[in-house]
């Protein structure tokens, strides 16, 4: 039993080792270059794996947020606008961050104030979220874009600035999720709730500071988006909730949340989707067909997890 549970705890880190190897073999095969592939693999990865790994804390709970990617693209646009009245970058990167907390602090304080599952505020807030990127863009005048000077952004759209707030970032959330009682608390929620409250643990008190955490890591999503791609639309960040669901599981974290929940889960499952991704490009295959393979792994995926957790269920 232990050596199962060891396979299966390790074999989202086997198959993001499998993808790489994957991808340097038919990198190689194909003569194309692997280097300048890596640097595409980063820039894919890197503001999915920031946004998930603050998501991680809701997931743990047992709930999850559908719009944290209209949240990282109305963070970015205030951002930007923030920047083209300004041109102080330092401004511009504490507004995406205060941005993306006060939306996530209105979601979880909804949610408690109603008295509403959380997932049940967040679709309400993407609505909301989606209308009010459409304003922000007639707001900036343009009717299209909101235009950050790609010079103003040039010297921080770098691979070491990128992996270095990733892994800032990654560290505080460890050090949180594992070492603190804010983790283990919201393993418990997740797990049993019911059990939890009574012990006296408050569901909202945690939910809040999960929905702050994942708010820190949406602002940094938000900003690390206006430095790879300064020009920014109604499309950006447009995929990135859906990805967070899809990082999240392929990194082997059950979608339940509880005491199998794991922090690591979001950057393996974000870098795994973006070495699946190049790997499809170099077979030629088109973004539909690679989405349905991410779809048939993402169902693959939570299949497994779902049996897995079905046989340690102790007998009624």
């Amino acid at each position: 039993m232990k050596v199962r549970n060891l396979i299966f705890n390790m074999a989202p880190v086997l198959g993001l080792l499998v993808l790489v190897i994957g991808y340097f073999v038919v990198g190689t095969i194909n003569g194309i270059n692997v280097t300048y592939g890596l640097k595409a693999v980063v820039n894919q990865s890197v503001v999915v794996a920031v946004v998930a790994t603050g998501a991680v804390f809701i997931y743990t709970m047992g709930s999850f947020d559908i719009s944290l990617g209209a949240s990282t693209a109305v963070s970015a646009l205030v951002a930007g606008m923030v920047y083209l009245r300004t041109e102080n970058l330092i401004l511009t990167f504490i507004t995406s961050i205060c941005v993306a907390v006060l939306v996530a602090l209105l979601n979880s304080v909804l949610a408690g104030v109603f008295n509403l599952p959380v997932f049940v505020t967040t679709i309400a807030m993407l609505s909301v979220l989606n209308a009010l990127i459409l304003l922000l863009i007639n707001i900036n005048g343009t009717g299209s874009e909101v235009k950050v000077p790609s010079d103003a952004v040039k010297s921080l759209d770098t691979l070491g600035f990128k992996i270095l707030i990733l892994t800032l970032y990654f560290a505080i959330c460890v050090f949180l999720f594992d070492y603190t009682p804010i983790g283990r608390r919201q393993k418990f929620l997740g797990g049993n709730p019911l059990c939890a409250k009574l012990t006296g643990i408050s569901i909202n008190k945690y939910s809040i500071i999960a929905f702050v955490i994942c708010g820190l890591g949406v602002g940094l999503g938000a900003f690390l988006s206006i430095v790879y791609a300064p020009t920014l639309t109604r499309s950006t960040a447009s995929s990135v909730g859906m990805d967070v669901i899809i990082a999240i599981v392929f990194g082997g974290m059950p979608v339940s949340g509880g005491a199998k929940s794991r922090i690591y889960a979001a950057v393996i499952g974000a870098f795994s989707m973006s070495f699946l991704s190049q790997i499809m490009v170099m077979f030629n295959l088109n973004s539909g067909v690679g989405q349905m393979v991410k779809a048939a792994i993402f169902l693959l995926v939570v299949f497994i997890a779902a049996g897995e957790r079905k046989t340690r269920t102790l007998p009624r």
